[in-house]
């Protein structure tokens, strides 16, 4: 196979997946090629929209935005803890956590729970647990992604059983956390074929920002097998 490069990204589109609460999504066409000589889209989107990051500022007002974090926070070797099969709102156990996680490293949680994008299933999604966050930290690691919604509980609908418990642990610690990743099963299993991993998750630009969307890709290597 070579070097295969893996899109990890949902696509922007109006009515599109959001977490409960935030803005919803509009793409709709602002200028057309028929009536204006050319095509620009307007886009409504808030900044946690689809495949994005969080930056620490997310959760407390006191802690980096994301212009003020390091380039080299969102983009590096991949490591894959591979978690699918989890019952509906698990707490992922720090037992999980792959040994060997050292810092530079991007931890991507594959639960499977992409594939329930686009219906109710999704918010019941498996998650960290705090003290999981806590032994991620304590590895050196600052960049954790996960396929599902969020890396804590999603309340289902008319709960009010909200917690940031995982986002404090890691925000607190300066770390960007990516959320609604897909496609990490294939990750997973190309990393248990002994491929290289590399994963990139760069922002838009957003000054002053809590987040913003991200087009993450991965770039698989078979030809430099881990040992």
């Amino acid at each position: 196979m070579g070097v295969e490069l893996l899109d990890l990204s949902v696509p922007i589109v109006t009515g599109m997946p959001v977490y409960p609460g935030d803005p919803e999504v509009e793409a709709v066409p602002a200028l057309t090629v028929a009536r204006d000589g050319v095509n620009v889209l307007r886009l409504h989107l808030g900044s946690q929209t689809g495949t994005h990051v969080d930056a620490p500022f997310h959760i407390d007002d006191a802690l980096p935005k994301l212009d003020e974090l390091p380039l080299a926070r969102f983009t590096g070797p991949a490591v894959v803890m591979d978690v699918r099969g989890l019952p509906p709102r698990s707490p992922i156990p720090p037992d999980a956590v792959p040994p060997g996680l050292a810092p530079g490293d991007v931890l991507l949680i594959a639960t499977d729970w992409s594939r329930h994008w686009g219906t109710e299933a999704y918010l019941a999604h498996p998650y960290p647990a705090p003290e999981t966050a806590e032994a991620v930290v304590a590895a050196g690691v600052r960049t954790v992604c996960i396929d599902a919604l969020s890396v804590d509980r999603t309340p289902p609908p008319g709960s009010d059983d909200f917690s940031l418990a995982a986002h404090r642990v890691l925000c607190g610690a300066g770390a960007v956390i990516a959320e609604n990743l897909t496609g990490l099963g294939r990750l997973a299993d190309a990393q248990a074929a002994g491929c290289a991993i590399e994963v990139s998750l760069f922002p838009l630009a957003l000054a002053g920002a809590d987040g913003a969307p991200v087009r993450a890709v991965a770039r698989i290597d078979d030809r430099a097998v881990l040992v």
